[in-house]
């Protein structure tokens, strides 16, 4: 095993919540590399659905310093983001090792020692921004195992073609849910399955509204105040065309959860049964830490206990854009920009004052 100098910070990640906090380090004086898991730029987006859009402009998602150009068609596709993040990288010549997958982490009291197959790499802080899209979860219904049709999560699709007359349910009731249910319904006959009524955004209101009000709530709480705001938050469903279009063909129409599996399908409290060939799970993600798990500081919920951005358990370890526990909208392009400041800011306050002890 290889061993390497001591760099004063290491950012596991090669997302965009870790090209933007390596904009803010690379604006100060301290040596820092980025160890990212994947071949080739691009973070989570690589493995996104490919025709997923963003649900705000260009100009409303872009992370620090340069702004994604815009694409002449609206709302950003998956493939401009990748394009977007691997020339951010190049552009300001940030330091990234890939691909690497750091296995664990340990610290002696003054230095974390980070761990791959074959190298390790000592630190004096550390940011872990992983995300969450290699943590799909799927929810525990009973019989799922008795069902003989197809599961799949949404970190999993791609294209609606192989679902070509089936009998597709898609379970989930956010962006994602709403635009894979848009464009397989095309080609499938659909069922859609939310936990609650979904939330319809009216058809002016997109990102940027949404992360306007993220950034009031955010302003609220660090002055202590309460404020009253227009319902609609970042899960929310906003109206991008594709959407639109399944609107006008009738299929945004949920229905309550079901409770359990059979084989051919699912069935609800009052005996109702549905028959299905596939379930798309657009459910969520769950925080991409296992690493971690060597430090003792996950909670019950796979989440750590932070003070802003910063692991309470583990002062020398910052987390940045893992959701609304990390920072306010900072799971989004835009939304990243502030925690990922903030977490430069105090790591080299951090290291400064312990060079000064």
């Amino acid at each position: 095993m290889t061993a390497q100098a001591i760099l004063d910070v290491i950012v596991i990640g090669g997302g965009q919540a870790a090209l933007a906090t390596a904009y803010h380090l690379r604006r100060t004086s301290l040596s820092f590399l980025l160890l990212d898991d994947q071949a080739a730029p691009g973070g989570a987006w690589q493995h996104a659905w490919d025709s997923l859009r963003l649900f705000s402009p260009a100009t409303w998602s872009s992370i620090s310093g340069w702004q994604m150009p815009e694409t002449g068609d609206g709302y950003p596709h998956r493939d401009a983001v990748i394009d977007y993040l691997s020339k951010y990288e190049a552009r300001y010549k940030l330091p990234i090792m890939r691909p690497v997958h750091v296995s664990s982490v340990t610290f002696d009291g003054a230095l974390f020692e980070v761990h791959s197959e074959n190298q390790q790499w000592r630190c004096r802080a550390l940011v872990s921004a992983t995300g969450t899209w290699s943590k799909p979860f799927i929810p525990a219904y009973p019989g799922s195992d008795e069902f003989i049709g197809q599961q799949l999560h949404s970190a999993h699709y791609q294209t609606p073609e192989s679902f070509a007359g089936k009998r597709v349910l898609v379970v989930g009731g956010g962006n994602s849910g709403a635009q894979i249910l848009a464009e397989v319904s095309q080609l499938a006959d659909t069922l859609w399955i939310t936990p609650e009524p979904p939330a319809f955004l009216p058809d002016e209101v997109d990102g940027r509204v949404l992360f306007q009000r993220a950034t009031e709530r955010w302003k609220a709480q660090q002055e202590g105040r309460n404020i009253e705001q227009p319902v609609g938050g970042l899960g929310d469903i906003v109206m991008v065309d594709p959407v639109r279009e399944a609107r006008e063909r009738g299929v945004l129409v949920a229905q309550r959860p079901f409770e359990r599996f059979n084989a051919n399908g699912v069935e609800w409290a009052d005996g109702h049964s549905e028959a299905a060939d596939v379930v798309i799970w657009c459910t969520g993600f769950r925080p991409a830490l296992d690493h971690l798990n060597t430090l003792d500081v996950l909670e019950t919920d796979g989440t750590l206990a932070v003070d802003g951005t910063r692991a309470s358990k583990q002062p020398r370890l910052w987390l940045v854009g893992y959701g609304e526990w990390t920072g306010a909208a900072s799971a989004t392009l835009i939304g990243v920009n502030r925690s990922a400041r903030s977490t430069a800011n105090e790591i080299t306050a951090a290291l400064q004052c312990s060079a000064d002890q």
